[in-house]
């Protein structure tokens, strides 16, 4: 069914399709309540295996040919996303959580000056004016638990945002080669870098039951699932609107949090939300018209 879909109309349903799958990440994190390096460790080991049964189901006999497809261009891909990694799950330890939403809803930003910079990519105006509204609308929902921080836990943030921008706009330089596989291998960058870290702050411990199946159900099934749609969306779209779709995650984590830890929302963030979803929405019915009108001219 997936093919009877525009071009354009594929890359919105992975990538927003992706958004939604991972969107309880950010309360997963916070539930399972592990040092850094514990939470890291688990998460690179666990994606690594979760991506490759993913590829292995994908592709069969043709895995390894899927890996080498990406080159060296897909080492930069694995090293950017692992940096991406580090940077929202260590932001959501040192710093609050409204601040790294805050600086991670300004990927798309970051992503479409990348293009414009190193690909020429031009972007429509309603594209910059969407990207501009649901910036606005992601900072109304983070409005009451953002505050001062920690400047390194917003560093962290800015790591994470910087990273999952060069990601999508480096992906855009290889057309047609999907650079999913090799979210697997950064997930063993993660898992190796914080297994160091672990081992050189005393040694890391089989986590408790409750948080182990957490982990699994984040690490093994959500994530490499989501991911692997979002990783596969600049095989289709512009690096900024796929980071301008990944806002989704972004108001969706939020009720995650409200529903799950029975906070009440307050009603400007309430308002930002229906503005992000809003924008996505009505940016996604008026391309599809424009679709639909330069088919019939055709």
């Amino acid at each position: 069914m997936i093919h009877s879909l525009s071009h354009r109309q594929q890359g919105l349903l992975l990538t927003g399709g992706g958004a939604l799958i991972i969107s309880p990440d950010a309360l997963l994190i916070k539930l399972i309540g592990l040092p850094d390096s514990e939470i890291l460790l688990w998460r690179g080991l666990l994606t690594a295996l979760g991506f490759l049964l993913i590829m292995l189901a994908r592709h069969g006999a043709g895995t390894v040919a899927a890996y080498r497809r990406c080159g060296w261009t897909g080492i930069g891909v694995a090293v950017l996303f692992s940096l991406s990694t580090y940077g929202f799950v260590l932001g959501n330890q040192y710093t609050k959580g409204g601040n790294v939403l805050m600086i991670l809803a300004g990927a798309p930003l970051i992503a479409a000056l990348l293009s414009r910079l190193f690909l020429g990519e031009r972007l429509p105006r309603r594209t910059w004016f969407a990207i501009w509204i649901c910036l606005f609308g992601t900072s109304l929902i983070v409005l009451d638990d953002a505050g001062s921080g920690s400047w390194l836990g917003n560093g962290f943030a800015l790591l994470a945002a910087t990273a999952l921008a060069a990601n999508f706009t480096l992906c855009r330089t290889r057309p047609g080669v999907d650079m999913s596989p090799m979210l697997t291998l950064s997930g063993l960058i993660v898992a190796a870098t914080a297994g160091l870290l672990g081992l050189a702050g005393g040694g890391i411990a089989l986590p408790p039951v409750d948080s182990l199946l957490l982990l699994i159900l984040l690490c093994l099934v959500l994530l490499p699932l989501g991911f692997t749609l979002i990783q596969r969306g600049p095989l289709y779209l512009p690096a900024a609107e796929v980071g301008l779709l990944m806002l989704m995650e972004v108001v969706v984590g939020t009720l995650w949090v409200w529903w799950l830890l029975a906070e009440q929302p307050a009603p400007i963030a309430l308002l930002g939300g229906g503005l992000v979803l809003g924008t996505l929405l009505a940016k996604g019915l008026y391309e599809r018209r424009l679709e639909r009108r330069l088919r019939a001219q055709i």
